[in-house]
C-alpha cells in the first residue's frame, strides 16, 4: 500500500501545456512522446522533460493497463465498509498493512463518516467472498463492524481533469 504521506504537487506550478500533457496521457498512456509533443506544441525533448518533471513532482502518479477481472477468474466485486474498534494510530497502521497484503483487495479508501474504510475487493464467487471476509476481516481485532455491498457495475473516469479552476 502506498504511503499516505506523499509529496503533493503544487497546482500553481502546473501550466496549460502541463495540463494538456496530463489530459493526453490520461486518454492514452501509450501515446509516443513524439506524438504527444506534436499535440501540445513542443519539441519532443522539451515534452519528455516536462513528462519527467510531472512524474518527479508527483503530478503524474503512474501508468496502467485496464485488465478485465474475468481473465483472473473474478466474477464478483464488492465494497466492504469497515468500522474499527479503536482509532489508535497503531491499529490503523496495522489494519492498512494487513489490507495491503491481500490479493483480493483492489482499492482501499480511508473515509470519514459512520465507517472508517471502504475496501474494494474482487473474488471468484459468493463463497469466496464469504470465506475471504471471515478470514481476512472478521478475525482482525481492530474490526468492530463489516457491511458488504455487491458491485453490479463499475466505470472508471479515464478523463478526470480535476475540478474547474476558480476564475479570478
Amino acid at each position: 500500500m502506498q504511503n499516505s504521506i506523499r509529496k503533493h504537487p503544487d497546482p500553481s506550478l502546473i501550466d496549460r501545456i502541463d495540463r494538456g500533457i496530463l489530459a493526453y496521457l490520461q486518454n492514452d498512456a501509450r501515446i509516443s512522446n513524439k506524438e504527444l509533443a506534436a499535440k501540445v506544441g513542443l519539441a519532443p525533448s522539451s515534452c519528455l522533460s516536462r513528462v519527467r518533471r510531472l512524474e518527479a513532482s508527483g503530478a503524474l502518479l503512474g501508468y496502467h493497463a485496464e485488465v478485465d477481472p474475468r481473465v483472473h477468474g473474478v466474477t464478483l466485486e464488492a465494497l466492504v465498509a469497515v468500522r474499527l474498534e479503536k482509532h489508535a494510530r497503531a491499529a490503523i497502521a496495522g489494519f492498512e498493512r494487513h489490507l495491503s497484503t491481500l490479493a483480493e483487495v483492489r482499492g482501499i479508501f480511508h473515509v470519514a463518516g459512520a465507517n472508517d474504510y471502504l475496501v474494494h475487493v474482487a473474488v471468484r464467487d459468493s463463497e469466496h467472498l464469504r470465506d475471504f471476509l471471515l478470514s481476512a476481516f472478521a478475525t482482525r481485532p481492530e474490526v468492530a463492524h463489516l457491511e458488504t455491498s455487491l458491485i453490479f457495475s463499475h466505470r472508471r473516469n479515464p478523463r478526470f481533469g480535476g475540478v474547474p479552476q476558480a476564475s479570478t
